[in-house]
């Protein structure tokens, strides 16, 4: 069973993992997050990253170091990690990586669903779904191979090797489903009429 966590958004987690690395300010992390494409793993946006921050201050996970002043802009305040904060961080992180947790994707309740919709129906959208994986799969195999080109080492991609393979066994299920559904709408329907949607409570 998961533990109880003081700040239990993901983005906590991301915003110690890096503080770990070294101390820095709210905008330099937005930075860094981007730059790793971490926005990929981490929903966040520059509101949210610093109400974790502050969440994160609150229990005494990060703390004020000091502020920066970079030119003309303002004043920038500067965050570490405690040694409370770094402990948090890895038993956190050897919970996620040992132990599966059950998860909601939005996919998952359409497919409880997906018997709503006529067979036809459900295959056409599956086509689409089917080129945006696609097209999804295409663009991060690239940006892998550029990066892994440029030198990075293999263990800074493996969230991208991991999602890569989530999107790859995807297209494969929804190829497999999309086929099913076309011939049970031929098997099924009779000709010049159109398959009923199945009540969902019965599937």
């Amino acid at each position: 069973m998961a533990k109880q966590r003081k700040v239990s958004n993901p983005l906590a987690l991301a915003v110690l993992a890096f503080l770990s690395a070294a101390p820095m300010h709210p905008y330099e992390l937005g930075k860094r997050l981007r730059e790793t494409d971490k926005d990929r793993s981490v929903r966040y946006n520059h509101g949210s990253l610093y109400m974790v921050i502050k969440q994160l201050a609150k229990v005494g996970l990060v703390a004020e170091q000091g502020t920066v002043r970079e030119g003309a802009r303002p004043e920038r305040t500067v965050y570490a990690i405690t040694d409370e904060g770094r402990d948090e961080m890895r038993d956190w992180l050897r919970e996620l990586v040992a132990e599966p947790q059950r998860e909601y994707p939005h996919f998952g309740v359409a497919l409880s669903l997906i018997s709503v919709l006529p067979p036809d129906d459900a295959a056409g959208l599956l086509d689409r779904r089917l080129r945006a994986l696609a097209a999804e799969i295409e663009e991060i195999r690239t940006a892998a191979g550029a990066a892994a080109d440029a030198g990075v080492s293999w263990v800074f991609l493996v969230d991208e090797e991991y999602h890569l393979a989530l999107l790859e066994t995807e297209h494969r299920f929804v190829t497999r489903l999309a086929d099913s559904l076309r011939r049970a709408a031929e098997e099924q329907a009779p000709a010049g009429s159109a398959e009923p949607p199945m009540d969902p409570s019965r599937s």
